[in-house]
């Protein structure tokens, strides 16, 4: 997962087309994706989020429609996966089961959001690299609103836009009163040319997998 190191990435399109658990490809509805459907290898599941809306509720109900416009698969053998090497405190939740989040920070400074996958006892997940909002938050800088689809176009952004840090790793992807994050399944469809898969950002291990997703036509997507 991202750390110092290198930056540059592999690009090749059009991906090869991901299967649901019924070997087929997501409903087009916009229904709340399950903890079911989540449970498949992380390398399936992150081109399927592509978007995707990532639904964020404060305490007082107030809730942002986040459309998920990129993401990288960390999955078992994965040199640069936090659970490569065992089970830790720090990485208990991606063993955990699926449709969990998955928080930890980088540098000290930045903290990045993700979506536990697979079975229960694999340590898997997503990395949500970036969104676009639908309105941009009262807390975000009248100089980052010049360019609002920037505001969550990397992982550390988007956690700092919507406010994720810490406090929520753990916590599960359904609705509820308070508080809440749940993801919706995509309410159209997306073809595999509007999709471009490369290699992953900001690591030295596992940088020649191709496990990184993101939408082609999407302003919101983080640099390189």
């Amino acid at each position: 997962m991202p750390h110092s190191g290198s930056t540059s990435s592999k690009e090749s399109s059009p991906p090869t087309k991901t299967k649901d658990l019924l070997g087929l490809t997501p409903a087009v509805s916009g229904a709340i994706a399950s903890a079911e459907w989540l449970a498949r290898p992380s390398p399936e599941v992150a081109p399927d989020l592509l978007g995707c809306a990532l639904i964020r509720q404060f305490a007082d109900g107030t809730r942002y429609h986040c459309k998920i416009t990129e993401v990288e698969a960390y999955a078992p053998g994965d040199p640069a996966c936090h659970a490569y090497k065992r089970q830790t405190d720090r990485n208990r939740v991606m063993f955990g089961p699926a449709g969990h989040i998955y928080v930890y920070l980088i540098y000290g400074m930045y903290h990045c959001l993700n979506v536990v996958t697979d079975a229960e006892g694999v340590g898997s997940a997503v990395l949500i690299r970036a969104l676009t909002l639908d309105v941009l938050p009262p807390w975000i800088p009248d100089q980052k609103r010049r360019q609002p689809n920037r505001v969550a176009a990397g992982p550390g952004l988007l956690c700092k836009a919507i406010q994720i840090d810490r406090a929520h790793n753990g916590m599960a992807l359904v609705p509820q009163t308070g508080e809440a994050m749940w993801l919706k399944t995509r309410d159209r469809a997306i073809s595999d040319t509007d999709i471009v898969q490369t290699t992953r950002i900001g690591i030295t291990q596992g940088a020649d997998i191709p496990w990184r997703w993101y939408l082609r036509h999407s302003d919101s997507v983080s640099k390189p």
